[in-house]
């Protein structure tokens, strides 16, 4: 069962850092890309930055430049390091992971969500 664990969310003040993780339990599946999204009540949920399986990064304009994105392979981890955090970053977080069965289409499995919260 692939059921992504979030964790790391605090509250922080403008321009400090934080580093988020996602990691999900079992090991016996593939993931390919994984990616963090972000939500604020009553807003739509946003994507963030993801990772393919082969390593390749991408990132919202938005936080391009601040944030970075990692992976463990071998555990199945995705990781959000956040710099430079603005108050426009407080969101909850949410990780992504997708999962590559073969002769299946590839599923999404999303955490719980993790809260950011960046004030002074």
């Amino acid at each position: 069962q692939v059921q992504p664990v979030e964790s790391g969310g605090d509250l922080v003040q403008p321009g400090g850092s934080l580093k988020l993780s996602c990691t999900t339990s079992g090991s016996d599946f593939r993931i390919g890309a994984m990616g963090w999204y972000r939500q604020n009540t009553g807003m739509q949920r946003e994507w963030v930055a993801s990772t393919t399986s082969g390593g390749a990064t991408n990132y919202a304009d938005s936080v391009k430049g601040r944030f970075t994105i990692s992976r463990d392979n071998a555990k199945n981890m995705v990781y959000l390091e956040m710099n430079n955090l603005k108050p426009e970053d407080t969101a909850t977080y949410y990780c992504k992971l997708v999962r590559i069965s073969l002769g299946r289409p590839p599923r999404d499995y999303w955490g719980q969500g993790t809260q950011v919260t960046v004030s002074s």
